[in-house]
């Protein structure tokens, strides 16, 4: 035994629940097919309510073992930098000599680089089946599948994008890219190894198991449309013929399959795999958001926080929006006024919320406080049938075009996700989001910041910014979207304010030009 750092703790009640802990895990992981042939492993974080956050001591199964007859007393002991603090004693023959997992320099990028509180690597073979789908992909990619929900981050119409990386003879050499690849994918909870199998963590033990099971349960769907000759990339899991054609040696999916789906429609080949579009004067009229949202929210937010105001959702909102404005007070931005406590009585919370998103409305303020409460309000007035989306006439068959070419398309809007998918759920031509892969909104950050972009093309798993075109009809994201690396287009709808002449930008009058 070696002993460092706070290796008076090995000893401890909490680490000595989380190697019982570890050795349930891995008798149910075998049984689930993930670490038979004493392949895989799991690590834990103890947890131990005496040490600080950051120097919490690591459980870690051992390397080459059968792990469904894994006890506690077989379990290593680590210290937060890696260092073996406690090792489990020799066991007679057959047993080989104790070995701390071979997985230990990867499982600890994810404590590090994610503070990840549980890691577990599978051997699963719906993730070895996942990266053979398409040899040559650095991505699996899935969207519109229920059990995308149980990925952290992530929702039933979102694209889940785990990144694959290539599988080496020893599996300490995987280390690098498995840093580079969680770097590169700041929204991922998994990455992939070809041939190989998948690591995976979550902020506890909890996390990171009810995760493994979604991952896998994902996998097996996906290799399983693929079987049916259906794409699973698509919201609609339509047939792989009509988007996707075989890859070929040193072909990559943004090289070849795009641009052969285009040929189909009698398009010319382009270099981007995905389509980032604003709203307001993009895809709907700014009309329509002057005039019809925003007056709508005004004159419904009190009676909304009257009907909801005992919710989870609204004491929520109004948390947030009482957060922002003790902000803009310290700030000096006109308009705000305290809102006070719940003590004070529900009519004087919601008098003051009042007055504040009044204020906020008439400054058009693009701030998620204001946004997450409209949302929650047009929701309403959509259930009511008091409002509909309203879109430009060449929205929906541009939306059926790129579709059927293959290209994902997202919404990158300062309205919340909600309001978003609102719109676009409630049309006179349906349904539209069936031909959306995701929506992003001010969380993501700022429009008019180059970083909010670069955010995105990470989100989205292109590997370049330029493989991303975005339209929008405001200079000044465009600029910011240019400068992170994206393809761009203004677009110029009625309504929509003039434009300089010498701003440098191709310019699109529709949709269908793109």
């Amino acid at each position: 035994m070696a002993e460092t750092g706070n290796g008076g703790y090995v000893d401890s009640e909490a680490v000595g629940a989380t190697k019982m802990l570890a050795a349930e895990l891995c008798k149910q992981f075998y049984g689930l097919g993930w670490v038979s042939g004493t392949g895989g492993s799991i690590t834990i974080k103890a947890h131990d309510p005496a040490l600080p956050k950051s120097e919490q001591l690591i459980v870690m199964a051992p390397s080459g073992v059968q792990k469904e007859r894994m006890l506690a007393e077989d379990m290593y002991v680590l210290s937060a930098k890696g260092s073996v603090l406690s090792a489990p004693l020799p066991k007679p023959v057959p047993h080989k000599p104790p070995k701390c997992s071979e997985c230990a320099p990867l499982f600890l990028k994810a404590y590090q680089m994610r503070n990840a509180g549980a890691v577990i690597h599978s051997h699963g073979l719906e993730s070895c089946l996942a990266t053979m789908i398409h040899p040559f992909s650095k991505e699996f990619r899935i969207t519109h599948m229920e059990m995308i929900k149980g990925i952290q981050g992530h929702a039933y119409r979102d694209e889940l994008v785990v990144p694959i990386i290539e599988n080496t003879p020893h599996e300490y050499e995987l280390t690098d890219s498995l840093a580079e690849a969680i770097a590169a994918y700041p929204k991922t909870t998994a990455v992939l190894v070809r041939n190989h199998g998948i690591y995976i963590w979550g902020d506890s033990w909890i996390s990171a198991k009810t995760q493994a099971e979604c991952y896998h349960y994902l996998f097996d769907a996906a290799f399983k449309l693929y079987q049916m000759g259906l794409d699973p990339s698509t919201p609609d899991h339509g047939p792989i013929s009509k988007r996707m054609q075989s890859l070929v040696p040193g072909e990559t999916q943004q090289n070849c399959v795009i641009p052969r789906a285009l040929k189909e429609y009698g398009g010319t080949e382009s270099s981007y795999r995905c389509i980032l579009l604003d709203i307001e004067g993009t895809t709907t009229p700014i009309s329509f958001v002057s005039d019809v949202l925003f007056p709508y929210a005004r004159n419904n937010v009190g009676s909304h926080l009257r009907e909801t105001y005992d919710t989870e959702e609204t004491q929520a909102d109004i948390k947030l929006l009482r957060m922002q404005v003790d902000e803009d007070l310290k700030q000096g931005v006109g308009g705000a006024q305290p809102i006070p406590s719940a003590e004070a009585g529900k009519d004087e919370v919601i008098n003051a919320v009042e007055a504040n998103v009044s204020s906020m409305i008439s400054a058009d303020r693009k701030i998620t406080a204001l946004k997450q409460l409209q949302g929650h309000i047009w929701r309403t007035g959509y259930a009511r049938h008091e409002l509909q989306g309203e879109l430009f006439e060449d929205v929906p068959t541009a939306l059926s075009k790129w579709h059927a070419a293959g290209i994902k398309v997202y919404i990158y809007s300062s309205g919340s996700r909600e309001a978003q998918r609102l719109i676009f759920g409630n049309t006179k031509y349906g349904d539209l989001r069936k031909y959306l892969c995701g929506f992003f909104d001010t969380t993501t950050g700022n429009k008019r910041e180059s970083r909010s972009y670069s955010e995105i093309c990470q989100s989205v798993g292109v590997d370049h910014p330029s493989q991303v075109l975005f339209a929008t009809d405001v200079l000044q994201e465009a600029v910011a979207a240019q400068n992170a690396g994206l393809q761009v287009v203004l677009s110029v709808r009625p309504g929509n304010a003039s434009l300089p002449p010498d701003h440098g930008f191709h310019v699109v009058n529709s949709l269908l030009e793109i």
